[in-house]
């Protein structure tokens, strides 16, 4: 009997050698080249090119606003852009029991008051998921429930349903019989959801997959499933902690980078109106080493406390960031030392940012030197003060995006002092807040220290 051809496939990019490599031919990563058998050419399994649609002129086509269905739940609304669309097809990912099916189960509960819905399990039985169901208090739901793995048999449910919205849970137990190699293969992953964004296009149906993620916390599978999909969602938080973040990475009917805040309760998942409470600790007194950042995530100012521990560190200090660049602040050190005479090259170098956010922008800079500063001196920053900016090798203090919305949310939530880039100030005053504008990093620590 004739041995089966092997092939081997890239899982980061999904390219293919006839042998075994250490470095991917196609992304140059290393040690991603995964065996599995060869498939051989099917016939008819894609429409010839005959049935092509007519070619038109952009000018001409008839564009208008894509009709929303909200979810019921607000901050996975502002995720998705306003809620979920005819058609689209949602890629969620995320750590195992972080939350995933039990948000969709949620969400889809109340889809299910006003269209069809349809729950797809290939990980659990209908029994389990009605067990959830009940935990929930989601009773006399009317979700439609089907246990099956087989892509050609949800395919016939999905047209003989008709539902509005359905989840697939999870795209790595899909198979097709036109594949013989393994669920959770390159190869099925990847025809799998290719199959299933064509029954969502043709048909109208909102499809949900809910995607497994490797131990660096990206999506498992080749990255052409990112590529396929029209929202690519990722569950982010400790399953230690009661809180969770969603945030949105591509979004072709609204906009990337939007984060939806939840807390997770006996009853689910629940929704954080006011997420900047978590970011911020519950401090008594000032404390020394603690600075509060007005961060933007989306289109959504977030308040975010950002600590930082100065101690002496010996011959070889360390520098340690827990959601900041480390390389960022390794930059940062050099700076307050040539501009401002802050000098850390003995002394341990601790920075974090509270409540396990991640700071990706730059106008974290100046809050981050300013309690850096703090803890070196051991002298606290005012009660109610907050800065935000970003800061230059030459250290000039450049302006952050959208300032005035930055103002307003903190000044709302009670804080009164702040020090931001001079071209950041309003031109009419904000009520109870005072603003110190400055334009290089040692006029900013000049001025706390006046506080």
């Amino acid at each position: 009997m004739a041995k089966d051809k092997s092939i081997y496939t890239c899982t980061d990019c999904g390219a293919t050698s006839p042998k075994w490599l250490g470095k991917c031919p196609g992304c140059g990563a290393w040690n991603t080249l995964t065996e599995s058998v060869a498939e051989s050419p099917s016939k008819h399994r894609y429409q010839s090119l005959a049935a092509a649609q007519p070619v038109t002129t952009l000018s001409e086509i008839e564009a208008t606003d894509v009709d929303r269905q909200p979810t019921g739940i607000d901050e996975l609304d502002r995720v998705l852009g306003g809620g979920i669309v005819a058609g689209g097809v949602v890629l969620i990912g995320g750590d195992p029991g972080i939350g995933k099916s039990t948000l969709l189960l949620q969400a889809l509960d109340t889809l299910s008051k006003t269209v069809r819905t349809l729950y797809v399990t290939g990980e659990e039985s209908g029994a389990q998921v009605a067990l959830r169901s009940r935990r929930l208090g989601l009773d006399g739901s009317q979700v439609r429930v089907i246990a099956e793995i087989q892509l050609e048999k949800i395919s016939a449910t999905i047209a003989a349903e008709q539902p509005a919205v359905c989840v697939i849970d999870s795209i790595q137990t899909m198979y097709s019989d036109q594949l013989t190699s393994a669920p959770g293969s390159v190869a099925q992953v990847r025809e799998c959801a290719a199959q299933l964004t064509r029954i969502a296009k043709s048909s109208g149906t909102a499809i949900i997959l809910v995607g497994h993620v490797t131990k660096e916390g990206a999506l498992a599978g080749p990255r052409v499933l990112e590529h396929i999909v029209d929202t690519v969602l990722y569950f982010e938080g400790d399953t230690h902690s009661s809180f969770r973040l969603v945030r949105a990475i591509k979004n072709r009917f609204g906009a990337v980078n939007e984060i939806g805040v939840f807390a997770m309760t006996e009853k689910g998942l629940k929704g954080v109106a006011n997420p900047s409470a978590i970011f911020l600790s519950t401090h008594g007194d000032p404390v020394p080493g603690a600075c509060v950042l007005v961060t933007l995530e989306g289109t959504r100012p977030m308040l975010v406390e950002v600590q930082a521990l100065v101690d002496s560190g010996g011959p070889s200090p360390r520098r340690l960031s827990v959601g900041l660049d480390r390389d960022r602040l390794a930059m940062m050190l050099a700076v307050m030392h040539r501009h401002a005479g802050i000098a850390c090259m003995d002394q341990d170098v601790f920075v974090n940012a509270v409540g396990g956010v991640r700071i990706s922008e730059p106008a974290g800079d100046l809050a981050v030197m300013l309690s850096i500063q703090s803890s070196l001196r051991g002298k606290p920053l005012p009660r109610g003060f907050f800065a935000f900016g970003e800061v230059g090798l030459a250290g000039e203090v450049r302006p952050a995006p959208r300032g005035q919305e930055r103002l307003k949310e903190a000044a709302k939530l009670g804080f009164s002092v702040a020090v931001v880039p001079k071209a950041n100030v309003p031109k009419k005053p904000i009520e109870g807040l005072t603003i110190y504008p400055v334009e290089r990093i040692e006029e900013a620590v000049d001025r706390v220290r006046e506080l």
